[in-house]
This record gives C-alpha cells, structure tokens and sequence, in this order.
C-alpha cells in the first residue's frame, strides 16, 4: 500500500546530512563549508538525532572533531552532500521510496551518488520501493495530506524523464508516494542548476498555506517568478505567505540562487539558511511568523551555497 511521506513539521525520528569531504568539489570552501554544515547538525541535535554521513578516514575524524559528539557519524560513500536529492524519501521510520538519480539531468555524475540512497535506507533497516523514474526530493514539496508542489521547469525536463507529460508525472507521483492532487508552478529561481528545484521557491507551513518569497528591492531578479508562482497558487485555493527574498546574490560576478526558503524543520526547530545581507532580519521575523511554535534559528549558509544549495538541500528526514 502506498504510504504518503508526512509534512515535514511531523514528528521525526532521526535526520540525515552528510558532511562535506572531498576537496576537490569544495577547493577553498572545503573548511569553511564544514564548519558551517557542523553548526547546523549541532542546532539540530536539540531535538532530533541526526546520523551524519561522511566519506573517508579523514572526512570522518573532521566530521566527529566539529560536531562534538552532537551526530552519529558513518563512513559511507557518496559523492556529495545533497542527500534531499540522492537519498531516499523516508515514507514512514521503515519504509522509503527510492527514485533513480541521473545527477541533475546529467550535470553532475559523482561516484556513490547514485548508491548512497540505498545506504542510508540500510541504516534504518527501511523497506525500500524503488521507482523507475527519476526524481530529486528537492524537486518536491509535501503537506503531508497528498498534496504536492513542484515546477515544470524540473520535473518536465526532457533531461529527466523523456517526454513526461503533467498527466504522466501525476500519475508516479501518485503511485509512489500517495500524491492525489500537483499543483504546477512554473520556473524556479535564476540559475539554478537543478533546473528549478521547489524547495529554494515554494514551502508548506500549514494545511493550506503556502510561504513563498517576495522581492523588496527593485533588483531582485525573480520578481516575476515569484509573482507568477503566487498567482498559480492563489488560483489553486492555496493561502500565500511572503518571505523577503534574499534578492540578487552574486558569486564571481555570477547571480546565484541564494534562497532562505531552503530551510529544515526538525522536531519543534526551524533552522533558516542566512546570507549576511539584509533580508536576513527580515526573512527571519516572517518565518517565526509562519512557525510560532517552534524555536527559528538563522545560520550563516554561504559556503554551503558554493556547492549549489542549502539546509535542506542537504538533509532528509525519517518519520516518527
């Protein structure tokens, strides 16, 4: 029988993150990157066990050293962190969904990404059902009542699943994990190399209703997304609450998609990716506003984001 994963603020058993540990894919970042990832796992930790991947001798002495004892730490392959797109997505404590991983359409084909899934349902002795299809959890947004976001921009890209129709995505969204209603949003953020990813632009906060970010500054280069995703789900019957966006963020003169909608939810616990700038305030009073039972935390996310994402990026959850 297919299980529907519940809401992200439901109660949890343990999260899953993986530390940062090749050297090659983070240059400079490497450290400033762990420490970051280790600050996370360490606020996480107040209210649920976190289980925390890391690859090799070295990268597990460093995982262990900067965590302090706060994380179950295990040696296992992978070839980067994103286990909200490499992993499995955890149905129930026993039982997960694994989709096929193709590495953002083919962009990034790292060793041990496409086999890390199966490790981490292992570590919780979960039955697995795999899905032909391919399928990033970040390309996914859940309430837990078989309601799902998403884009057209990922999951309708022919870099995916060849000629997938609205129709046909509904139709193993359904079957694997209890979605019986999608609501389409367009594009997702500028640039971003998991063509669009759900997660940096839409998220639940309740039954219903939808936080979604908004431009405050007149060279915010998603202002239309944001606006066209706000009239999708308006016409949806959904509630829209805005976040402030982080605006135009650049990285080697390069704009990148910096979001603080890319936070995690754990076990009464919020915590919210910050960027340094200005928005950060700000973005943080709207989701307390979102979330007035739990404790909302900002960290500072910026050398995780040289990798491509953020908090929840880098997590998954496992169920109570």
């Amino acid at each position: 029988m297919t299980r529907t994963p519940p809401a992200e603020w439901a109660p949890q058993r343990a999260l899953f993150t993986a530390f940062p540990s090749h050297e090659d894919l983070w240059e400079e970042d490497l450290a400033p990157a762990q420490a970051e990832m280790a600050a996370m796992v360490r606020q996480l930790a107040e209210t649920v066990p976190v289980k925390l991947l890391a690859d090799g001798a070295e990268a597990v002495a460093a995982a262990e050293a900067a965590v302090g004892g706060k994380a179950e730490v295990f040696d296992i392959a992978f070839g980067d962190i994103w286990l909200r797109d490499t992993g499995p997505i955890f149905t129930s404590a026993d039982t997960a969904v694994r989709f096929r991983f193709n590495g953002w359409g083919g962009k990034y084909d790292l060793p041990g990404d496409d086999t890390v899934g199966a490790h981490v349902a292992g570590l919780m002795s979960a039955a697995v059902d795999a899905v032909d299809a391919i399928l990033e959890g970040g390309a996914i947004e859940y309430d837990g009542a078989g309601l799902i976001l998403t884009t057209e921009q990922c999951l309708l890209n022919p870099n995916r699943n060849p000629g997938w129709t609205k129709a046909e995505a509904e139709r193993v969204l359904g079957a694997a994990l209890g979605a019986r209603r999608v609501v389409w949003l367009g594009d997702g953020l500028l640039n971003d190399h998991t063509d669009g990813h759900v997660d940096n632009l839409a998220r639940f906060v309740g039954a219903g209703t939808v936080a979604l970010p908004e431009a405050w500054t007149l060279d915010d280069p998603n202002t239309e997304v944001f606006a066209e995703a706000a009239e999708r789900l308006r016409a949806a019957g959904l509630a829209v609450v805005g976040i402030p966006s982080v605006g135009a963020y650049e990285m080697d003169g390069e704009l990148v998609p910096a979001s603080h909608m890319n936070w995690i939810v754990a076990n009464g616990q919020v915590v919210v990716p910050l960027y340094g700038g200005p928005s950060d305030a700000k973005a943080l009073e709207a989701v307390r506003r979102c979330f007035p039972r739990h404790k909302v935390t900002g960290l500072a996310a910026n050398h995780i984001l040289t990798g491509g994402g953020s908090f929840h990026c880098i997590t998954q959850q496992v169920p109570a």
